[in-house]
């Protein structure tokens, strides 16, 4: 499995509409792909503008072939419904491993 995360500033009074515009576009946009496993919105109680987004996918190459026009309409739908772009202020990527345990 792998993690793709996502940290984001957003204004407190937009955080609750931008976290529902989310699920409703991207959410929904990235479930349509094989490897999608699903997706955590992380608020930092110190930070209340930090948002942090955990997606998870079962193989990077699954990940990875989500066209690009297809994300780039994903990203247009969604500024138009917030009515301003959120740029994306750290990204990460984590590979998950499993020990066996004794």
């Amino acid at each position: 499995m792998v993690i793709e995360l996502l940290k984001f500033q957003v204004p407190p009074e937009v955080r609750e509409n931008y976290i529902q515009k989310d699920a409703e576009i991207w959410t929904t946009g990235l479930a349509k792909y094989p490897g999608f496993l699903g997706k955590e919105v992380w608020i930092n109680p110190n930070d209340s503008t930090e948002l942090i987004f955990i997606i998870r996918w079962a193989t990077k190459e699954q990940w990875e072939a989500i066209p690009s026009e297809d994300l780039e309409m994903i990203e247009e739908k969604f500024t138009q419904a917030m009515g301003k772009s959120y740029p994306i202020v750290e990204l990460a990527e984590y590979q998950v491993r499993k020990f066996p345990y004794s």
